[in-house]
């Protein structure tokens, strides 16, 4: 970049007296700046029109002048860098400065939270590790699952505990349950904007269901077809309905069939590196268009591994604004999450139904959660499974423990705090635990645990809790052995109930069975948090933890709190 290469010539001067006045001739100035005496003439009249200096040479060969600093190197980093996100090119330039944490995070300060840039309003925020692709099939990280929620669409969307239309805006099925049409909206368009065609959506569609995940989560589907531009048929083998929940699912959202990244939400994805990931608002959305123009992720590590706030370090806790100024943003919002981390142990042979139901009944009265050395204010031990569903006392008959146990978990970080508190708690009671830990956020169909005995997870659920449970225990290899033995009756009779009320009930009876014969332990549910600075609204939080990107607006700015113009770049 030519203007940085302008400033580090500068800073070269500026160092010889850390930007004091002094004397110096043309000749050494050419020598500590690299460059011939003719460029550093050229160099000092540039600097001096746009107001960086101030030169007063003497003529004659070898004569000293006097040189006078008007700005430094730091204030003229900082210019560039705005004059970079002004030109849409952040990347660029945090990848040119190339600054060590303190000074980067220095830079970086007043441009986070909300701005508005070219009279168009930006958030920003921090976070503290690179995204994973955005691919709905493939998405583990709870960022993520907001992300692609706000770029794609499919035939139906979630809305708190209901389904709605999203690309459709209405269904119907026959008395059977079999046979299905969704009606699709008029004039809707892809992020590029191409006009949406149904026979893209039913190849979306089919590629879905010919992939692991998407089968068990459509295994129903017998047969997707475009009758009419704006329906889609689909046919079941048998009667599902659930059938909408399972369109409204993250495998179901809908990439455009030859470009993964564009979609039709009301969010269009302009950059995405390890460094940032952009959004920009679909003018061509088919809801409300967003009040924000851009949305900016700064995929910035180095501001949270120095201990220089929590913005988004722990994934609940979200800070729009700087991370080491957290005490000046206001809370806007926080809830207790639906989703939680649980225990489940596998009962076999080896660790009987007895003993399974023993150390649950020792984990719920030994206060082991309460204890966790982990930040006050982030979990809160699980009572329910979800509002109104209780967690049943575990008995504890006078049985022991196995002598041995292996338990396999993997993220979150807390789940490791409370693998080591296990250890010392089963000891006491002569059982030595084994703890095998997996880097990653779920349970993948490649992940072997065939030698756990008990097994902890992270179980994150968003909207439709109900329809989350059930297709948790549909989809997820942890439940594979019980699935194929016990649950699968009971799961297609939930899914053959035309009753809303009956499909809640029989999902009820059966997790409070499986609690109650020791299969299933929540353990603790999260607090939620997200903090705001001043001129940011409309945030409120979502089942996911994250907010609304359509609803949160910035002020526009007053005439007492307008940003000044910057200097020209330099030439």
């Amino acid at each position: 970049m030519r203007e940085l290469h302008r400033v580090n010539q500068f800073q070269r001067l500026w160092q010889l007296s850390h930007g004091e006045t002094q004397r110096l001739s043309v000749a050494a100035m050419a020598q500590h700046c690299f460059c011939s005496e003719r460029h550093v003439r050229t160099l000092l009249r540039q600097w001096q029109e746009i107001g960086w200096l101030r030169w007063r040479g003497e003529s004659g060969r070898g004569k000293q002048g006097e040189l006078t600093f008007l700005v430094s190197p730091e204030q003229l980093r900082q210019q560039l860098l705005t004059q970079q996100l002004d030109a849409g090119e952040a990347v660029q330039a945090l990848q040119v400065l190339d600054l060590d944490p303190e000074r980067l995070v220095k830079m970086l300060r007043p441009l986070m939270g909300g701005q508005w840039q070219n009279q168009s309003p930006v958030l920003r925020i921090p976070y503290y590790r690179p995204m994973e692709p955005l691919r709905p099939l493939q998405l583990t990280g709870r960022a993520e699952q907001h992300l692609a929620r706000q770029i794609f669409s499919g035939l139906t969307r979630f809305r708190g505990n209901d389904v709605e239309g999203d690309i459709a805006h209405h269904w119907q099925h026959d008395a059977s349950g079999r046979d299905w049409y969704f009606w699709l909206r008029p004039q809707l368009s892809w992020h590029n904007d191409e006009p949406m065609q149904a026979a893209q959506l039913v190849e979306q569609l089919m590629q879905i269901r010919q992939t692991p995940r998407g089968l068990r989560l459509l295994s129903a589907i017998e047969k997707i077809e475009a009758p009419h531009p704006l329906a889609i048929r689909i046919q079941l083998n048998e009667s599902d309905y659930w059938l909408p929940q399972r369109l409204a699912h993250q495998f179901c959202l809908l990439p455009h069939p030859d470009f993964a990244d564009i979609g039709s939400g009301p969010w269009k994805l302009t950059h995405f590196t390890p460094e940032m990931v952009r959004l920009e608002s679909h003018t061509r959305w088919h809801f409300q268009r967003p009040l924000i123009q851009r949305m900016e992720y700064w995929i910035t590590p180095q501001l949270f591994d120095r201990d220089l706030g929590t913005s988004c370090s722990h994934p609940v806790q979200i800070a729009i604004g700087d991370p080491d100024e957290l005490d000046k943003l206001r809370s806007v919002d926080r809830s207790i999450s639906l989703g939680f981390c649980y225990l489940a142990p596998r009962i076999s042979s080896h660790f009987s139904t007895k003993q399974a139901q023993l150390l649950i009944a020792l984990i719920q009265r030994s206060g082991v959660i309460q204890q966790l050395p982990l930040a006050e204010g982030l979990i809160t031990p699980s009572h329910e499974l979800l509002p109104g569903w209780p967690v049943p006392l575990a008995a504890s008959d006078a049985i022991a423990l196995p002598q041995t146990l292996t338990l396999h978990y993997h993220l979150p970080v807390e789940l490791h705090v409370m693998a080591q508190a296990l250890v010392p708690l089963l000891a006491q009671y002569g059982c030595a635990l084994t703890c095998v830990f997996h880097d990653v956020k779920s349970w993948r169909d490649d992940s072997d645990l065939s030698q756990a005995d008990v097994v902890m997870g992270d179980r994150l659920i968003g909207d439709a809790p109900l329809f989350t449970l059930v297709n948790w225990l549909e989809n997820d290899p942890l439940w594979l052995p019980l699935r194929a033995k016990v649950l699968q009756p009971a799961l297609s009779a939930i899914a053959q109930q035309d009753s809303a009320m009956q499909r809640s009930a029989l999902t009820q009876q059966l997790f409070q069975q499986l609690m109650s014969d020791g299969y299933l332990l929540p353990l603790f549910n999260y607090r939620y948090q997200v903090f705001a600075p001043p001129g940011v609204e409309g945030i409120q939080l979502n089942s996911l933890g994250w907010f609304d990107f359509t609803r949160a607006w910035i002020p526009p700015p007053t005439a007492a709190n307008t940003v000044q113009p910057l200097p020209e770049p330099v030439p």
